[in-house]
């Protein structure tokens, strides 16, 4: 892997420009002979120089934290380490979208300046060149406006949950009450009160995550990642950046902590029987933990870069995947994998069984989804139809458009291209495109009973769909980008995260 000085100079090019450094851009890309340059300017996603730099501190973050034998390196005598840490991995690109959030209105109230006219002039002449950022936010903008007043959701049925101080990377739901927990870059989980019988209205828990020194609890300092819900819904488990795990009580009550992990979890999951929690780390490690004791029962050391995802099979059986491009599933009780799928050409971001665990979907940064099945060492399915990054998949609870009540669930995959696609995987065929959001999409959930697929993008958008039909059924605006959406266990309200610390809870009924 290697970058041309053609290709650094377009990034910062590209860079200035978003940032609203019209008049540096313009001498950058002169001197630099940026037109003269093959580099196809559609191509390159936005903030690309922040996402690279990015990729490289998390990298830097999982060597500074593992020595070559795997154990982790306590005196950390890196004068850089500090910059690393308030630079942590996943945040950086919510801050630049902040910034040119911020920077927006300042642009259009100096729309009549001769720097905005000279700002335009630029944003056209890049815009021959391919890039297209700069009608993003105005075409959406119109579309909204143009939007149905059915489907676009009122504010009154939105209510903005304010307290972090960070961005808000998670949500979900309790799955019994209308208890909404959400995780953030302040180092805190939050569980959010909607009950309606509830006298205090929208009350919040902090969970704050600490760590011992000197004696006493001091914030960790390190982002909330990961969250989820025990079948019953009494417990909460979260993991975190500082190495971490921990089991709360749905009071927002610490009730353990999970400690052997070295580096930052980026997964955690509870079996459906609760009496086990697995985790996923940048130490290449997955762990099975005693919900009960918080004891690790096994660690698992079999991926050779940073474990992203897990995924139970059954109470005993799971899938991970990694930045190695490895799938593997392994089993409770069990020294080797039971099984690894290998056929992805870079790192493998998310994993899900279908609801009979009979198959296991994957994507990744190669563009690809792929339907792997135990019974075969090669993928059943190959979909390609993205033309970026695949960030996240999810299974339909059933057949949903089908006229087989027994047939495989749909699969739904959230892309950076901006778009979200809909599969018949039984067949292998993609049988909705769907195309309203501007930006990243890093979300998509379906509603309990398969019907609506909620997803969530950084264009700041929630959109509900239509499983059946592929069509828009409302939109909701908030104020963020939206890093998560999830829907409560009635399928009547939507929660959603976003990279401003607001979390938003759309009410759906009519």
């Amino acid at each position: 892997m290697s970058i041309t000085s053609d290709e650094v100079n377009f990034l910062v090019y590209r860079y200035l420009q978003e940032s609203g450094f019209s008049h540096s851009a313009f001498t950058f890309g002169m001197e630099s002979h940026i037109s003269q340059s093959n580099i196809n300017g559609a191509l390159v996603p936005p903030a690309a120089l922040v996402s690279i730099l990015q990729k490289g501190l998390q990298y830097v973050e999982a060597e500074i934290s593992i020595i070559e034998d795997g154990t982790l390196f306590d005196c950390r005598p890196i004068e850089s380490l500090s910059l690393i840490d308030a630079v942590m991995p996943d945040t950086v690109q919510s801050r630049q979208w902040a910034f040119n959030d911020k920077l927006e209105p300042k642009l259009q109230n100096n729309s009549t300046s001769s720097t905005a006219q000279s700002h335009a002039t630029k944003n056209g002449e890049a815009t021959a060149n391919g890039d297209e950022n700069g009608t993003h936010a105005l075409n959406h903008h119109e579309e909204l406006m143009e939007m149905d007043g059915e489907i676009q959701i009122p504010a009154g049925k939105a209510t903005v949950l304010r307290g972090h101080e960070s961005e808000v990377f998670i949500c979900a739901w309790n799955p019994v009450c209308d208890l909404l927990a959400s995780g953030s870059g302040d180092s805190t989980a939050r569980i959010w009160n909607l009950n309606e019988n509830s006298n205090s209205g929208s009350t919040q828990l902090v969970l704050r995550h600490c760590i011992r020194e000197g004696g006493q609890d001091v914030p960790s300092n390190k982002d909330v990642t990961s969250l989820d819900w025990n079948s019953d819904g009494t417990l909460l488990a979260t993991g975190s950046y500082d190495g971490f795990a921990r089991i709360w009580t749905k009071d927002g009550n610490l009730s353990s902590t999970l400690g052997q992990h070295k580096g930052p979890i980026f997964a955690l999951k509870w079996n459906k029987k609760g009496n086990s929690i697995l985790s996923a780390g940048v130490d290449k490690t997955t762990i099975i933990w005693d919900a009960h004791t918080g004891e690790a029962k096994q660690q698992f050391p079999f991926h050779s870069a940073p474990a992203l995802d897990v995924d139970w099979q059954n109470n005993t059986t799971f899938a991970s995947c990694s930045t190695d491009m490895c799938i593997h599933v392994c089993r409770l009780g069990s020294e080797r994998p039971l099984k690894t799928f290998q056929g992805h050409t870079n790192e493998v971001n998310a994993i899900k069984w279908d609801p009979s665990g009979t198959l296991l979907a994957s994507c990744s940064d190669d563009m690809t989804l792929k339907i792997w099945s135990m019974k075969q060492d090669s993928c059943v399915h190959n979909l390609q139809a993205h033309n970026k990054e695949i960030y996240t998949i999810k299974w339909s609870p059933t057949g949903v458009g089908s006229n087989n009540p027994n047939a495989n669930a749909l699969l739904a995959s959230a892309s950076f291209d901006s778009t979200v696609r809909l599969w018949d995987v039984e067949r292998g065929v993609c049988i909705h495109t769907l195309t309203r959001h501007q930006e990243p999409v890093y979300s998509v959930a379906f509603s309990p009973d398969g019907k609506f697929l909620a997803s969530g993008s950084f264009d700041k958008c929630v959109h509900i769909w239509d499983t059946v039909s592929g069509a828009l059924v409302n939109s909701y605006r908030g104020t963020g980008g939206i890093f998560e959406v999830c829907w409560n266990s009635l399928g009547d309200k939507v929660g959603a995260s976003a990279s401003d610390g607001s979390v938003c809870v759309v009410d759906l009924r009519k």
